[in-house]
């Protein structure tokens, strides 16, 4: 369980006395910015046309390995990126953007209540997204390599559904922006140099919650079984006419 830090403790005593403490482990940043990447990516080559879209593909498919690999992480990474340590009560995430917006709120070293939320919420929204791109047919070239496990009709509302969730996903991620913005506002805590670097404030941070170990091995392990998985899958998988849509 980590601790909650309401106030700042007292930066002079001895067990402070780092300016910094380590909460994200590498795989959970490498992560997140792989996943910015190829959300991009999938939008921007999309858009780019039909020439660029086995790359839409690749980055589909990229998303669906991270965001499998995240679910797993969050069984069994490191302290912070485990779901246990940060999943609470929706009440808790009200009474914490309550006192958030009073400039009262407690300092978590992990996701806060509201960010674990956006972090559940973004990660079966993204899940949703890929998936359905699986099932996917726009009757021209592309179709997804499940859409001949279901029916057409099928087929095509999840196609409809795969357009439009892109939008939802662009309004929860700029949602997710402003929140980080607005944080760094109230609480003076920058959270995107703490997703890149993996280090928070030591006054943000009890020594007890610093993290020693990435477990690269364990992490390196999970996304190869996840990738490998996802491979089989769409390669065994009777494709309905020519082309595929993994995003």
């Amino acid at each position: 369980m980590t601790a909650v830090i309401d106030r700042p403790p007292d930066t002079g005593a001895a067990a402070h006395s780092k300016e910094r403490r380590l909460v994200w482990d590498l795989p959970v940043r490498l992560f997140h910015w792989s996943l910015v990447v190829s959300f991009i990516g999938a939008y921007v080559t999309n858009r780019l046309g039909v020439a660029w879209f086995d790359w839409h593909v690749r980055f589909g498919y990229a998303v669906l390995t991270l965001v499998v690999f995240r679910a797993l992480w969050g069984l069994f990474g490191a302290e912070h990126a485990r779901f246990a340590s940060f999943l609470r009560h929706p009440r808790e995430a009200w009474l914490y953007g309550r006192r958030l917006l009073r400039n009262e709120a407690p300092l978590y070293p992990g996701h806060n209540p509201l960010g674990a939320l956006m972090v559940v919420a973004l990660l079966l929204g993204l899940l949703a997204q890929a998936t359905m791109g699986l099932f996917a047919n726009d009757e021209i070239f592309n179709v997804g390599p499940f859409a001949g496990a279901v029916s057409k009709e099928t087929s095509l509302l999840l196609t409809s559904l795969h357009k439009r969730g892109f939008y939802v996903l662009a309004a929860a991620v700029f949602i997710h922006v402003a929140a980080v913005i607005a944080y760094l506002a109230v609480k003076r805590e920058n959270l995107v140099r703490a997703m890149i670097t993996g280090y928070k404030r030591a006054e943000s941070v009890h020594p007890k919650d610093e993290i020693t170990s990435s477990r690269l091995p364990l992490a390196a392990l999970l996304l190869l079984l996840v990738a490998l998985a996802l491979a089989a899958l769409t390669s065994l998988t009777p494709v309905a006419g020519a082309g595929s849509d993994g995003f």
